[in-house]
């Protein structure tokens, strides 16, 4: 199974990858951090791999007069190796991975063979979606996928069932943090 946060940006799929390990589930994957703006520099962006790191930069330093896309394929082809090491030597209850982007687009490469090996080994996955590739998506992924709102509580709502070997341990999961609760009957007794 494989669940799409469609428009879920950098910040909300590390907020999904907080809820899930709170909920005491084992990840693998990255959630991509930034330096934070006004530097006056351009931003430096690295990939935290789940679940406790390392940061793996990515960024690649072109020149303050360069154009496009400054992601260093190096930094992120071992990020990507990492997190299918840690696929690899199992326990692990959901892949999280910050974006389905162009690389995994329009290259097939990026985490895309890490998102195959997952589903293979059935183990859930949940990925960002920036709609600029919402089509490519759709014809990796199939009818496998599911696409979710870019909140943390669903997603994590999504991932417990997922990763549900039945109905009474769905029944019996921890709570999403963020989650809303029943507060059971209201009003005068």
């Amino acid at each position: 199974m494989i669940a799409a946060l469609t428009g879920a940006g950098d910040e909300a799929m590390a907020a999904v990858a907080a809820a899930l390990a709170a909920a005491g589930l084992r990840l693998a994957g990255a959630v991509q951090v930034n330096d934070p703006p006004g530097s006056g520099r351009p931003r430096q962006m690295a990939l935290r791999l789940l679940p406790d790191g390392p940061e793996v930069p990515i960024s690649q330093c072109r020149g303050a007069a360069a154009a496009g896309c400054r992601l260093d394929p190096a930094g992120l082809a071992l990020a990507v190796a990492r997190v299918e090491a840690r696929l690899a030597a199992g326990g692990v209850d959901v892949l999280v991975v910050n974006k389905f982007g162009r690389r995994e687009a329009e290259a097939g490469g990026g985490f895309r063979d890490a998102v195959a090996a997952a589903l293979e080994a059935g183990v859930p996955v949940l990925l960002g979606l920036p709609e600029a590739y919402a089509r490519a998506f759709a014809v990796f992924a199939g009818d496998l996928a599911e696409h979710l709102p870019p909140d943390p509580a669903a997603a994590c709502a999504w991932a417990l069932a997922a990763c549900a070997p039945s109905p009474a341990r769905a029944l019996a999961a921890p709570a999403c943090p963020g989650a809303a609760s029943d507060p059971g009957p209201s009003g005068p007794g």
